[in-house]
């Protein structure tokens, strides 16, 4: 929405008080702005100190939901809910570097439970592998983003998610099925233009 210089004018003509009073009505009905504002404001901690409160809380969240796996369908309701708060993370601190960082933490992290997904007959844990896939992807996107001196740090990750990717028979076939290379698991080796990669393997109705 844009606004008019008349409105913006009306607004500045508002009185301090009425200023604030506005702003503390718009706060309660934006729980996230409130977030974000205290923490651009008056957080002592850092993106960094947020993103390793962050790394902690996917940990402990994945290890509880383990044993869930049984249930594939719940399950994946929790790893989406466990996600939300990834993306929460990176809306009120902007962390660009650990939106990519924690989902391939959060993948790295349900995979560990490899052995008990491949207990898993594979219509019941399709979904969850498609979603793995697409957040691979989407962490790869992020990834290629973001300046060529980060790329190192991600090397590991994706090094130790391409290894248990290929440790999960069915879930690397898929990967295969839906058109994604393991060379691009290594941020030197992701296309130019990756966007527009999977934007045509979308359109030839793979990823869904």
């Amino acid at each position: 929405m844009e606004y008019s210089k008349e409105f913006k004018a009306a607004l500045s003509a508002f009185s301090n008080t009425e200023k604030d009073r506005l702003i503390f009505r718009l706060l309660k009905k934006d729980p996230l702005l409130s977030k974000k504002l205290y923490f651009e404001l008056i957080d002592p901690e850092t993106i960094d100190n947020k993103r390793n409160t962050m790394e902690e809380h996917v940990q402990e969240k994945i290890l509880m939901a383990s044993k869930y796996i049984g249930n594939p369908k719940y399950f994946l309701t929790i790893i989406r809910k466990i996600s939300a708060e990834i993306t929460e993370h990176v809306k009120i601190t902007t962390d660009k570097f650990g939106e990519a960082s924690l989902n391939l933490l959060l993948i790295d992290r349900i995979l560990e439970h490899n052995e008990d997904l491949s207990r898993q007959r594979f219509d019941n844990v399709y979904k969850l592998y498609l979603y793995l896939i697409n957040k691979t992807v989407r962490s790869l996107l992020l990834i290629k983003k973001l300046d060529e001196d980060y790329w190192m740090e991600f090397d590991e990750q994706l090094e130790n998610l391409k290894k248990k990717i290929l440790q999960n028979h069915y879930l690397s076939k898929l990967f295969i099925n839906n058109e994604i290379d393991f060379n691009w698991l290594r941020s030197e080796n992701i296309p130019e233009h990756f966007d527009l990669v999977i934007k045509e393997i979308r359109s030839q109705g793979f990823l869904r």
